[in-house]
C-alpha cells in the first residue's frame, strides 16, 4: 500500500504518470517546475519552515535569500517581522526583489544579483556568479529540490547550483529550509555537502531513519512541528563539520 500511496501523491504533484501495472516519470533530472506551480506545492510545510527560519535574522544583518518557494516564504514572513528592520537582503530570487520592493516602508536595502532566468525565475550564470563574489555576508537562506544521504543537498539545474554554491562562499553560515518530502526526491548537480551546511530546517513529518542519518551528517537540524502549539525539535551533532 506504501508504493502505492506514493505513486498517487506523485502523480498528484504532476510529477509521475499513472499506467498500467505502475507508473512512468513525466520529467528527468534536468526538470525544473515553473515557480507559479512550485509555489502550490506543500503550503503548509513551507509556511512553518520559514516562519521558524525567521529566528535566525537580527536586525541589522545582512544576509541573502536564494530561488525557490520556500525560500520566498521566508522572505515573506521575515518582511513581516521586526527581524527585517535594517537588514540588507542579497537575492537571485525575482519574486523575492519584487516582494521587497512592494514593501516600500520597510527599511531594508535589497541587492538583485542579475543574470540568467530560470524557469523558476531565479537569476543564475557567471554575472550573477561575479556580482556575489565582490560581496560579503552573515547568513545565506537556501532551499533545495533535493536530499542526498550522504551526498547532500542537489538541483536539477547546474547553473543555479553554481549560484548556490557562489552564495554559500561568501555567508559566514548556510542553512537549508526544505520539507521532508525532499528527501525521497533525486536530483542532477550538487550544490552542498552536509558539512558544508550548518543548519537545516525542516518539518517533523521526517522519517525517523532519515532524522537519524541526517543529525550524524549536519552540525543542526531543526524539526519544526506541523502541527500549532508545539515546541521545535532541536537536534544538535558533532558529525558535521
Amino acid at each position: 500500500m506504501t508504493i502505492r500511496r506514493d505513486i498517487a501523491d506523485l502523480s498528484d504533484k504532476g510529477l509521475l504518470k499513472r499506467v498500467h501495472g505502475g507508473a512512468v516519470t513525466t520529467s528527468s533530472l534536468l526538470a525544473e517546475p515553473l515557480f507559479s506551480v512550485k509555489s502550490q506545492m506543500d503550503m503548509g510545510l513551507k509556511d512553518v519552515i520559514a516562519r521558524r527560519a525567521v529566528s535566525y535574522v537580527s536586525p541589522g544583518d545582512v544576509i541573502a535569500v536564494g530561488g525557490g518557494t520556500t525560500a520566498y516564504v521566508f522572505a515573506q514572513h521575515l518582511l513581516e517581522s521586526s527581524q527585517c528592520e535594517g537588514i540588507t537582503l542579497l537575492t537571485n530570487s525575482i519574486p523575492v526583489a519584487e516582494l521587497v520592493q512592494a514593501m516600500e516602508n520597510k527599511d531594508v536595502e535589497v541587492i538583485v544579483t542579475g543574470g540568467v532566468i530560470t524557469r523558476s525565475s531565479s537569476l543564475v550564470g557567471p554575472i550573477a556568479d561575479k556580482v556575489v563574489a565582490s560581496l560579503r555576508i552573515n547568513t545565506v537562506f537556501l532551499g533545495t529540490h533535493s536530499v542526498s544521504i550522504p551526498r547532500g543537498f542537489l538541483m536539477p539545474n547546474s547553473l543555479e547550483a553554481a549560484t548556490d554554491m557562489a552564495l554559500m562562499s561568501i555567508a559566514d553560515r548556510t542553512i537549508i529550509l526544505t520539507d521532508h518530502t525532499k528527501w525521497s526526491c533525486t536530483s542532477l548537480s550538487l550544490f552542498a555537502s552536509f558539512d558544508q551546511v550548518d543548519t537545516v530546517i525542516t518539518d517533523d513529518g521526517l522519517d525517523k531513519q532519515y532524522v537519524d542519518e541526517t543529525k550524524a551528517l549536519v552540525r543542526e537540524l531543526v524539526l519544526t512541528p506541523r502541527e500549532k502549539g508545539r515546541d521545535a525539535h532541536i537536534a544538535e551533532s558533532h558529525g558535521g563539520r
